[in-house]
């Protein structure tokens, strides 16, 4: 577990983002916890939690004496459950958060542009399709009484030294490649933002914890490379089918809770 926490620029300001990056090993996803520690109520959000591993979450956010109020997700993901619907039930008044664009359930839909306020911090919302139709990043703000340096939670849109797949549930090369490269549109880009952001993806399988911009720049081997290129080491991976894809896309598109509402019913 990374345990990190990070200051402002500004020294007349007070405010503190706790940070911790946590681990679920069957499918290699990374969860992160992020409270405002200098806010009275300590608010705090979850990104991308993971149904197997809500219990450690949550002993993790009351060990610390925060309040989580959102758990958050970058996509509708296809090899695990997501664990927003199982926290729901266990902590009451916290709110599950997705993007619009995935025609997914939950209690706050986002789109790009949107901030996801906690105490006085808060992520912004960029869209960056390509893995999954509805994929979109949380980046911190660039104000100097925000996080320094930026941080960007990219789910499977950019990877460290990699990207996410494109061969299903809507995904296309040629929208994640626009997605990480292309100015054209606000908000719809990873690598115009400053070079030492630290990049935050939702998995790893070789042990890397954290990039930059910067790094994966110059040094991703997919995404680094020209349009054409990369569309076509895309199309040429030959994965196989995702284990977990027929349990975990319909189960994550009603916040994870698929198995209680089919019980209920």
């Amino acid at each position: 577990m990374e345990s990190m926490s990070y200051t402002t620029r500004s020294s007349s300001s007070s405010r503190k983002l706790l940070f911790r990056q946590l681990f679920e090993k069957e499918s290699s996803t990374y969860t992160y916890l992020l409270a405002d520690a200098s806010h009275p109520d300590k608010p705090a959000l979850l990104v991308d939690p993971v149904d197997r591993t809500v219990d450690r979450d949550l002993s993790i956010v009351n060990d610390l004496g925060l309040k989580l109020i959102y758990a958050i997700n970058t996509h509708v993901h296809a090899d695990h459950v997501t664990g927003s619907g199982l926290i729901k039930t266990k902590v009451p008044g916290v709110k599950s958060i997705i993007s619009k664009a995935s025609n997914a359930s939950a209690d706050i839909l986002v789109e790009a542009g949107d901030k996801i306020q906690f105490g006085d911090l808060y992520l912004e919302v960029r869209a960056t399709p390509g893995h999954t139709v509805g994929c979109v990043s949380y980046v911190t703000g660039d104000e100097p009484d925000q996080p320094q340096p930026r941080m960007a939670f990219t789910g499977d849109a950019l990877l460290i030294r990699g990207c996410g797949r494109t061969d299903f549930q809507g995904g296309s090369s040629k929208q994640l490649y626009e997605s990480v490269h292309s100015q054209a549109r606000l908000y719809t880009l990873i690598f115009t933002l400053p070079k030492d952001t630290f990049i935050y993806p939702a998995h790893d399988y070789k042990g890397f914890t954290v990039s930059t911009v910067g790094e994966e720049m110059l040094y991703n081997p997919r995404l680094t490379q020209d349009e054409e290129t990369f569309k076509s080491i895309m199309e040429n991976l030959k994965l196989p089918y995702p284990k977990m894809i027929d349990a975990a896309v319909p189960a994550n598109m009603v916040c994870g809770l698929q198995d209680l509402e089919s019980k209920a019913a």
